[in-house]
C-alpha cells in the first residue's frame, strides 16, 4: 500500500487527477486497443479531482473518448432525473463536461425491476471489458467503501445493500438535512468488485475520516472496517490530506512521508 500525504484537499485532488490522467495517457500510448476502464465514486471527496480532470480535458491534454467508466453505486428508488440520483450527480459534476461517449458511462439503475439481475449484468459487463484498470473511491467515516457498510462481506460482489443510519445521516446534507428523504437501500459494487481492479485509489480528506484512515492503514483486516481490505490489494494507493492523518501513529506518518518524499508534490504532466 502507498500512502500519499498532501497538505490540503486541493493538493490531494490535483495529485489524484494527474495520476489518473497519466494512467489514461500511458494506456493510450501503449497502443492498447481496448478502452481504459475507470471505476468512479460520488460524494464530496472526488469533486476536486473531477474538476481537475475536466480542466485537463478542456485544455486538450486528456481525452475520455477511449475510456469506459463504471460507477460504484446508486440509490434504489430514485429515477435518473432525480436531483440526488447518482446518475444526475455524475452528469452534473463530470460527464457533461468531458468528451466521454454517453454509451461508455455505466451506472447502476436504481429503478431496475429486477435488482438481482441488474447487479449480475453489471458484473458481467465489467468482466466483458477485461476488468477495471483503476478504481477511484472514497471512504465513509465508518470506513465503508462504496455502500459496503460495516460488517459487509469482504468477498462481496455487486448487490443490493441496506444503508445504516449513520450513512443516511452523513448523506442527509444532500437531501436538505431530511433523513427520511434518503432511500434505505442502494445497489453497490462489492468489496471484491473493487479489489478485483488492477489498481485502487482511495481519497481520504478531513478530520472526520481520520479514524477510518487509521483502520485502513494500521488496523487488522476486518469486515467491521471494509476499508481495511485494501491492505490485501497488490496496488492500493491512499491519497489523503494532513487533517485525515490525525489518528495515525507518528511513526506511520513519518514512514510514508519519508518513503513517498519524491511523490508528495503533484506530479508534472
Amino acid at each position: 500500500m502507498r500512502v500519499i500525504i498532501e497538505p490540503d484537499y486541493d493538493k490531494l485532488s490535483l495529485w489524484a487527477a494527474r495520476y489518473i490522467a497519466r494512467r489514461i495517457k500511458n494506456h493510450e500510448r501503449s497502443g492498447e486497443t481496448r478502452p481504459f476502464v475507470l471505476g468512479l465514486p460520488t460524494g464530496s471527496s472526488p469533486l476536486g479531482t473531477y474538476k481537475e480532470l475536466i480542466k485537463l480535458c478542456r485544455s486538450g491534454y486528456l481525452s475520455f473518448r477511449n475510456v469506459v467508466t463504471f460507477n460504484m453505486d446508486e440509490y434504489i428508488g430514485l429515477p435518473k432525473n432525480h436531483e440526488q440520483s447518482y446518475w444526475m450527480f455524475m452528469h452534473r459534476n463530470f460527464f457533461d463536461h468531458i468528451d466521454i461517449p454517453a454509451e461508455n458511462a455505466n451506472l447502476l439503475d436504481g429503478m431496475a425491476e429486477d435488482p438481482v439481475e441488474e447487479c449480475r449484468a453489471y458484473e458481467e459487463k465489467i468482466a466483458s471489458y477485461g476488468g477495471i484498470d483503476l478504481f477511484l473511491g472514497g471512504i465513509g467515516a465508518d470506513g465503508h467503501i462504496a455502500f459496503n457498510e460495516p460488517f459487509s462481506s469482504l468477498s462481496s460482489r455487486t448487490r443490493e445493500k441496506t444503508l445504516t443510519y449513520d450513512t443516511k445521516v452523513m448523506n442527509s446534507r444532500f437531501f436538505g438535512g431530511n433523513i427520511s428523504a434518503i432511500p434505505s437501500k442502494a445497489l453497490t459494487v462489492g468489496v471484491e468488485t473493487i479489489m478485483s481492479a488492477d489498481e485502487v485509489m482511495i481519497l481520504v480528506n478531513g478530520h472526520s475520516k481520520a479514524r477510518a484512515l487509521r483502520h485502513t492503514v494500521e488496523g487488522g483486516v476486518s469486515q467491521a472496517w471494509t476499508c481495511s481490505a485494501l491492505q490485501m490489494h497488490k496496488r492500493a494507493i491512499i491519497v489523503c490530506d494532513e487533517d485525515a492523518c490525525d489518528e495515525l501513529k507518528v511513526s506511520t506518518y513519518r514512514y510514508f512521508k519519508d518513503i513517498e518524499q519524491a511523490n508528495l508534490e503533484p506530479m508534472a504532466l
